[in-house]
């Protein structure tokens, strides 16, 4: 598929997929259903110039988190959002690529992190509020916020949840 029709059906499916999710399955295809929206928005022109001129500057890697590793600078801002690790046992969705990003990546995303902040980069990383994450970035400021989720099979998950910002700098 050339750029323009790939970009092209990436906004269509953020745009009418459910709460404008994207997951893949493990053979890499999207699998997210239709959401239930009357007109949606497709195309914004205005907002995708804006993020055209934007990202004129950047350069866009699809890679493994490590490889920051190989640009990341002193005093470079370095924001990690990483699939969440799971609250429980059943609330354990960390698919959104063919992969899953289990307890082992999040080591390894905190050991990237260490790596960041003995470089002299300033890092924020978000991710649930669960000992195991606490733990992993003990030492570093911690805080507590409070974010709506608008996804969840069931209605009483939709509301506010804790979540932890974490960074290496106040």
């Amino acid at each position: 598929m050339d750029p323009v029709a790939r970009a092209s059906r990436f906004l269509y499916l953020n745009k009418t997929a459910y709460n404008g999710l994207w997951r893949v399955n493990r053979q890499g295809r999207h699998n997210v259903p239709f959401g239930r929206y009357k007109n949606p928005k497709i195309v914004d022109e205005v907002n995708l110039r804006a993020v055209s001129e934007a990202l004129k500057k950047a350069e866009i890697l699809l890679d493994d988190f490590g490889r920051v590793l190989d640009f990341a600078r002193p005093g470079d801002f370095v924001y990690c959002d990483p699939p969440y690790y799971p609250l429980s046992e059943t609330a354990n969705f960390t698919d959104y690529t063919a992969e899953s990003f289990g307890p082992e990546d999040q080591k390894r995303l905190a050991g990237v992190f260490r790596e960041l902040d003995r470089r002299g980069c300033l890092i924020m990383l978000s991710n649930s509020d669960t000992e195991f994450i606490r733990d992993l970035y003990r030492g570093y400021d911690v805080r507590v916020v409070y974010a709506k989720r608008a996804i969840n099979c069931q209605a009483e998950g939709r509301g506010p949840i804790s979540e932890l910002v974490i960074r290496n700098y106040s």
